[in-house]
């Protein structure tokens, strides 16, 4: 979309603005795109969000509301609409393993995704989760302690971000499918030997939450370290530099 000198086109601009006129001297265009280049960009740019992993995103932050509104609807026991909840969290859930991959595969990363699919992850499972203890489902302590990892870790990686980056672990994956699990499980008015069960699989969900947690810190604390180090090494040689001239 940037100019090319009338010479390298056969000795005069295309007629659909492609290159940039001559100037008064007779010089060929400067090489800066025109407008209709600039608004072409601009466009393909646009058109680039909407892309299968940012609506697949977006369908996952629409299903949060139909959600909490499923599992809300009469008083929250009712099983058929608690059926439809967990119908609406499973298509969430997996969107979730699917929108990354397709992105990292099809080399679909936009800025909108990498903000976005954190958010509706943590939107849907943060709904799930409020709504059950508040229906008296699921303690209160297990929301705070699964909510309060996941937002101490997205901070602790906002703070750490100078150094490096933390990659997800296995354990985390781990988690992440320990949880849906447990809270699909909470989800459905599940009674006897599956009701038991449920407890057992959002216990293994909870001490997988705390153990990467703590991991998630442990790792926080050697990046900065290997970054401290890092930056000082380089300082000296710098310093050690500037007095050998």
């Amino acid at each position: 979309m940037t100019g090319v000198p009338a010479s390298a086109a056969g000795g005069s601009p295309s007629a659909k603005g492609a290159t940039s006129a001559p100037d008064a001297s007779g010089a060929p265009g400067d090489g800066k795109p025109v407008r209709g280049g600039k608004i072409t960009a601009a466009a393909v740019d646009q058109a680039s969000l909407w892309n299968i992993a940012n609506i697949l995103t977006m369908i996952r932050l629409v299903l949060v509301p139909g959600f909490v509104a499923l599992m809300l609807a009469d008083g929250g026991y009712d099983p058929a609409m608690r059926a439809w909840a967990w119908a609406a969290f499973a298509v969430a859930m997996i969107t979730d393993i699917f929108d990354g991959h397709l992105a990292r595969t099809y080399n679909l990363v936009t800025d909108f995704g990498k903000i976005a699919d954190p958010i509706a992850d943590k939107a849907i499972m943060g709904a799930a989760l409020v709504c059950l203890s508040g229906l008296g489902d699921l303690p209160w302590w297990v929301t705070v302690v699964i909510l309060g990892r996941e937002l101490g870790v997205t901070l602790l990686r906002f703070v750490v971000i100078r150094y490096g980056v933390i990659p997800a672990s296995r354990g985390g994956k781990l988690k992440t499918l320990a949880q849906g699990t447990a809270v699909g499980m909470y989800i459905l008015a599940l009674t006897g030997g599956l009701a038991t069960l449920r407890f057992w699989v959002m216990a293994v969900a909870v001490v997988l939450t705390v153990v990467t947690g703590l991991d998630y810190v442990r790792q926080a604390v050697v990046l900065r370290r290997q970054g401290i180090a890092a930056r000082r090494a380089a300082a000296e040689e710098a310093a050690a530099e500037e007095a050998a001239r």
